[in-house]
């Protein structure tokens, strides 16, 4: 018996567990897509399977719905994979631990992969289902979404019949998405020289941050590890002189880093200066974030004492100046829809490699045009500093229209089973709707999912009654569709 057995809806929740013994982190969907093949085959429905490892499974309409207008169910089968210090955890070949606390599913040690396997566990448990009522449906099951909307972007669309898109990405019950932002990957590279350096060698750690999605988590004043390590950096260059050697965090561009790391070497007459430093920049810090990411944590390890390749100071100032000045966060708010984030980026990524300093950061924003402002600010700091930029992975917005048809009965359905009106809102988090409303003309689209906690990091969890409720809604929502 799986440990998921029990909960309800029953089916959904076996295929969940099922989705989650298979490695599916972005970059590494091949098995899972030829799961969901398998699968297909078995079930003697129609698939489609691409060179991007997107599936595409077909089910007729049932008997009252042929002249139903055909219904496209669409989630990415690919997860965010991070796991706690320690952990032993291979995402390459290890199956997820998971447990249940009362109303919460999570995994041992690891994120849960509820974004967005429970899309495709909904999907898989109505495809299976012949005595459900509903339209055609073309269930969409797109890869490697969590990396740029990859997948998506390479989907040839041109054979999909479906005119109403139902996209299962979502992580909060009660709620209908219905615009989302553009986004890119911006990708800054520094060059920097070393020299041998001989002092007391120091691996100085910031840890203990709330961290969260770069869109859905943006707005919250979570602290990013890797600007903070910009700061204690700066503030050890003022007080005393240190050598860098290596500069480590964060592992997703669209992740809020939770932790950064450094390995500097300094003079045995400078270390009581630093751990003062330290300790007095840890309680400021806590101060300043109370509220979001008051357990930050700065710790300071001995690691040894000698000569080590380090940078010298003209390439340890270029990093200082970059990590003082890359502009991160919020930029601009929606003058439009209250509280909705419009232009964003988190620098997600930051690793000092032998030669040079990797920067990753995830853009965002609604208007393409501050998007681009955006990036080009990017490039012009760091072409500045005699590095080169390159973008990857971009996205269109998926353009808000108000009262559309399929929001009105999606509406009307939710206000039916649950006797309340679902919110109808804009997101800052990236959605492949954008792709799919920029590639099929005329398409309707909503998103919606059950509740998730803290997804994209070690502590995500998913309700079960959340989705039990949201499995009951998207049925009704199917079987109205005439």
């Amino acid at each position: 018996m799986g440990v998921l057995t029990g909960l309800q809806p029953e089916r959904v929740f076996y295929y969940f567990e099922e989705l989650t013994k298979i490695p599916h982190g972005s970059g590494n969907t091949k098995e899972i897509s030829d799961y969901l093949a398998a699968f297909a085959g078995a079930h003697g429905l129609q698939w489609e399977q691409d060179a991007s490892n997107n599936i595409i499974i077909r089910k007729p309409a049932s008997a009252g719905y042929e002249n139903a207008p055909a219904v496209i169910l669409q989630g990415h089968c690919d997860m965010v994979c991070e796991k706690k210090p320690g952990s032993s955890h291979d995402f390459t070949r290890d199956a997820l631990k998971l447990a249940v606390d009362g109303d919460e599913v999570y995994a041992e040690d690891t994120t849960l992969g509820g974004d967005d396997g429970i899309a495709v566990a909904y999907m898989m448990a109505i495809l299976e289902d012949d005595s459900l009522a509903h339209p055609a449906l073309e269930a969409v099951v797109t890869t490697d979404e969590e990396i740029g909307l990859l997948g998506a972007a390479a989907l040839d669309t041109s054979e999909l019949k479906g005119k109403i898109l139902l996209n299962l990405d979502s992580e909060e019950e009660g709620i209908l998405t219905v615009s989302c932002a553009g986004g890119m990957t911006s990708i800054m590279e520094l060059p920097v020289r070393r020299n041998e350096v001989s002092g007391v060698q120091y691996r100085v750690e910031n840890s203990g941050l709330m961290g969260g999605h770069s869109g859905a988590e943006i707005g919250k004043n979570r602290a990013n590890a890797n600007l903070l390590m910009g700061r204690l950096l700066h503030g050890m260059d003022l007080r005393m002189d240190f050598a860098l050697a290596e500069l480590e965090g964060g592992n997703k561009d669209n992740a809020i880093p939770r932790s950064c790391a450094a390995e500097i070497v300094i003079g045995s007459e400078e270390e009581q200066t630093m751990l003062e430093y330290l300790q007095e920049l840890q309680e400021d810090l806590r101060k300043e974030y109370k509220g979001s990411d008051e357990g930050i944590t700065i710790t300071a390890e001995k690691t040894g004492i000698g000569a080590a390749p380090a940078l010298d100071p003209v390439s340890t100032q270029k990093v200082l100046f970059f990590l003082m000045n890359v502009p991160n966060g919020i930029r601009k708010m929606s003058a439009q829809i209250s509280g909705l984030v419009e232009t964003s980026l988190n620098l997600g990524i930051l690793r000092l490699h032998p030669d040079g300093l990797e920067a990753v950061s995830s853009v965002r924003s609604s208007v393409s045009s501050a998007k681009d402002a955006l990036g080009e600010k990017l490039e012009y700091l760091t072409e500045f500093l005699g590095g080169a930029y390159h973008t990857e992975g971009a996205y269109p917005a998926w353009e808000y229209q108000a009262d559309t048809p399929l929001q009105k009965l999606a509406v009307s359905v939710y206000e039916e089973m649950f006797g309340k009106t679902p919110t109808v809102e804009a997101i800052h988090a990236g959605l492949e709707c954008g792709l799919f409303y920029e590639k099929i003309p005329g398409l309707d689209s909503v998103s919606f999912g059950p509740d998730m906690k803290h997804v994209h990091t070690t502590e995500e969890s998913l309700s079960v009654s959340s989705t039990e409720r949201t499995y009951r809604d998207l049925l009704k929502l199917l079987e109205t569709i005439r």
